[in-house]
């Protein structure tokens, strides 16, 4: 397996370093030497040569011994940011030797110009590592890969494009058949991979310390804390967050919290699903023994299970996917708990009238929280149709956006995307047709939306979708692990992210 590449000891997470100058990469050497010892050092990165000479002088009078640092100067023609030719990709690489760089990375693009197409004779550091990237697309590529015999290098790594998750299953394919490789599926839709990679038998599994140096990456501390991608097995259990848009998406660190808070051998990750089928034809492929599902599939996920619950059924929408182990798909949802525990700290649901906006599946489970607890559910929706749907479905009634000033209600819910990050300043209301005593928004990026600003600002309570992010996502832990979820730990973390945004953008 590809873990043999760098021999026993080393880790496989690897930092990669990447700035204009010499002093940013001491300092990003110095963070990533803080959660891993292996380190690339992209002198292409650095603005010019004076620069590269400072850093190597450095280096030189580093010589950490636990370190292994890995010398790329990619040329332009290879995806990266060195102007030189061959020879003077080459000549960098020499001088990274002569400083303790134990390897180096070599595009087959400089391959294919030496003479024998072979590193052989030159003196670039003792162990190469011959690089593919494609930054289009997933090439084509053999079930297996073997290294070119008169190439003079010690392994492979390919580096390719995901646009589907199908593709990037393809790479761990080729990565499961192959020895002394690394493979790197690229974009946001390959990030799943990227992080499994380690455990389908990858030689390193790349993270920036700071900048992104290729689409779709997450960062060292990421990969390392909230993944624990250097400590995913075949044992780990695996489970998804599925949408499209899904970077936005908290449920990783909420989940993953728990997981480690508990001590127990799980992931969570994100995936970008733009199909379900795409996702749903992988699901085996990458293991996952169940999903968290958002927007836009929480009722387009319905014609795919094999079994559902009844209350879910019931609303018409699903958030939570159990894989039983038979494969079949069962459906649930915690949506309407979330909802349920968050508007009940605030206001007593029976005999209240509430307005639901919008008529999608999040607002499906709202409307069915308020209706199953004794309120009167109003549906205030842009399609007429569907907001006469759902109130049907609950007993309720439909009420028009240029009615909502002039109606007095006890709750407003907002179960419209309107007004997420990254379209903040965007409210799906005005201040004016707000004339309730409470609002929620079941937004919680950001944690205050506009529409809860302005609510406060006329002296409404509020209540940040937040509070029924937690709840929904503690109870589908509960669900997958069969134990209580340690809700504080995983509403702490939840809090202190959220937080930390709200002072970022004020």
């Amino acid at each position: 397996m590809g873990q043999g590449l760098f021999g026993e000891g080393v880790s496989r997470l690897c930092g990669v370093v990447a700035a204009t100058t010499a002093r940013e990469m001491r300092a990003l050497t110095a963070r990533a030497l803080k959660e891993t010892p292996t380190i690339e050092l992209r002198l292409d990165w650095l603005k010019n040569d004076e620069e590269r000479h400072k850093l190597l002088r450095w280096l030189r009078s580093q010589r950490n011994r636990k370190a292994q640092f890995i010398a790329t100067c990619r040329r332009r023609v290879g995806g990266g940011e060195f102007a030189g030719d061959a020879g003077a990709e080459l000549f960098w690489l020499m001088k990274a030797r002569e400083v303790g760089c134990q390897w180096c990375d070599v595009e087959v693009e400089t391959l294919r110009e030496l003479p024998g197409k072979s590193v052989r004779g030159y003196s670039v550091p003792g162990r190469v590592l011959l690089s593919y990237h494609d930054f289009q697309k997933m090439p084509r590529l053999p079930k297996r890969l073997n290294l070119p015999a008169q190439a003079g290098a010690d392994g492979i790594k390919v580096a390719g494009m995901a646009r589907t998750i199908g593709d990037s299953v393809r790479l761990l394919r080729v990565l499961r058949k192959s020895r002394q490789i690394v493979t790197v599926p690229m974009g946001e839709v390959g990030l799943p991979a990227r992080i499994l990679a380690l455990r389908e038998g990858s030689a390193l599994a790349y993270a920036p310390v700071a900048a992104a140096t290729a689409p779709g990456q997450v960062n060292l501390r990421e990969m390392k804390q909230l993944y624990r991608a250097h400590r995913v097995t075949t044992k780990t259990r695996v489970f998804a967050v599925i949408g499209a848009p899904i970077g936005h998406s908290l449920s990783p660190l909420l989940h993953n919290t728990g997981y480690v808070a508990a001590g127990k051998d799980a992931v969570l990750l994100p995936f970008l699903a733009e199909k379900l089928r795409d996702f749903l034809n992988n699901v085996a492929e990458f293991g996952v023994q169940g999903f968290s599902v958002t927007l836009p599939h929480k009722r387009a996920i319905f014609r795919y299970l094999d079994d559902c619950e009844a209350l879910a059924e019931e609303i018409g929408a699903v958030n939570t996917v159990t894989v039983r182990k038979n494969g079949s798909l069962y459906g649930s949802n915690t949506d309407y708990l979330g909802v349920l525990r968050a508007l009940e700290k605030k206001i007593r649901l029976r005999g209240s009238r509430v307005v639901i906006l919008g008529a999608g599946g999040s607002a499906r489970a709202a409307a069915f929280a308020v209706a199953k607890s004794g309120g009167e559910v109003l549906v205030c929706a842009r399609r007429s149709s569907e907001a006469k749907k759902l109130a049907r479905a609950v007993h309720g009634g439909v009420i028009a956006l240029s009615a909502l000033s002039e109606t007095k209600v006890d709750a407003l819910v907002n179960a419209t995307p309107v007004g997420m990050h990254p379209h903040s300043e965007v409210s799906p209301l005005r201040s004016s047709e707000l004339n309730c005593s409470l609002v929620m928004d079941l937004i919680y990026r950001p944690m205050q939306t506009k529409l809860l600003r302005m609510a406060a600002a006329r002296g409404m309570a509020t209540v940040s979708g937040a509070e029924m992010f937690v709840a929904q996502g503690v109870a589908q832990w509960e669900l997958w692990m069969g134990q209580r979820a340690p809700e504080a730990s995983m509403k702490q973390a939840i809090l202190r992210a959220l937080r930390a945004e709200e002072t970022l953008r004020w």
